[in-house]
């Protein structure tokens, strides 16, 4: 098993992070965000997942292998204050709560998490793969077409595609039927989650409201006004206002 991950901040900080990207991205994807942690005192961790920033897939695509393949992040009880998934990456983040620490308490955030797809869906996404793995897009398209990323950002989005093997495409076929939202109804006692839902009034909303399951404990949704999908990228402190930070004191 290879580890392959980007890590921002001091190892002896007292708090840790855990960033996983969503599909066609890579680790390094994470850096503006991952600066604004490492000002709050974080070290954060942010693995590249199979397939993805030259890493080699495999034959096994289900949503738990990819969440099996981050295991070595929790050898030797190791703990995190924070973990963060975009995208498909929430799907993954959830997935990883059998893994977690009975007794650390940690806040999972999802952002516009892809929990559920009708076959349809399901279809447009794969075709939306193969479409944009085969034609990378250069930089200043992506400028153009999102003005609120900065030019950073817009590097990172061209080269996790880049980096993606294709073989990834079978991450469409082999989670179907793609639903995921029951995951969120079995939250253990010391997680809390907090799921960000872009407006889809601002480009291609992945999450829905009704994804999300209702009157379940330590789980909160706020559906964003003007933040489409690209979340870390259009609004980070929208995040890291949902992250229990230290008060200081009156």
């Amino acid at each position: 098993m290879t580890i392959s991950a980007t890590q921002w901040g001091s190892p002896t900080a007292t708090r840790r992070a855990l960033l996983i990207h969503g599909i066609t991205m890579s680790s390094n994807s994470w850096e503006g965000l991952a600066q604004l942690l490492v000002a709050e005192g974080f070290f954060i961790v942010a693995p590249n997942l199979l397939a993805h920033a030259g890493r080699q897939g495999n034959t096994d695509y289900r949503i738990s292998a990819f969440a099996e393949d981050l295991r070595p992040y929790f050898v030797m009880d190791t703990s995190y204050d924070v973990i963060i998934g975009h995208s498909f990456g929430g799907t993954v983040a959830v997935s990883l709560l059998p893994f977690l620490p009975k007794k650390k308490e940690t806040t999972v955030i999802l952002l516009d998490p892809g929990l559920e797809f009708t076959e349809e869906q399901n279809k447009m996404n794969l075709n939306l793969f193969l479409k944009e793995t085969a034609n990378i897009k250069p930089v200043d398209v992506h400028m153009a077409k999102n003005p609120a990323w900065s030019r950073r950002d817009c590097v990172l989005r061209t080269l996790g595609l880049s980096m993606c093997d294709r073989t990834a495409v079978e991450v469409f076929r082999q989670n179907s039927p793609w639903s995921f939202k029951g995951l969120l109804k079995n939250i253990p006692p010391h997680v809390e989650i907090a799921v960000l839902v872009s407006d889809p009034k601002f480009g291609v909303g992945i999450c829905k409201t009704e994804h999300i399951p209702r009157d379940v404990e330590r789980l909160n949704a706020r559906a964003l006004t003007g933040i489409g999908h690209w979340i870390q990228y259009e609004c980070p402190d929208v995040i890291m206002d949902a992250i229990p930070l230290p008060r200081a004191k009156l």
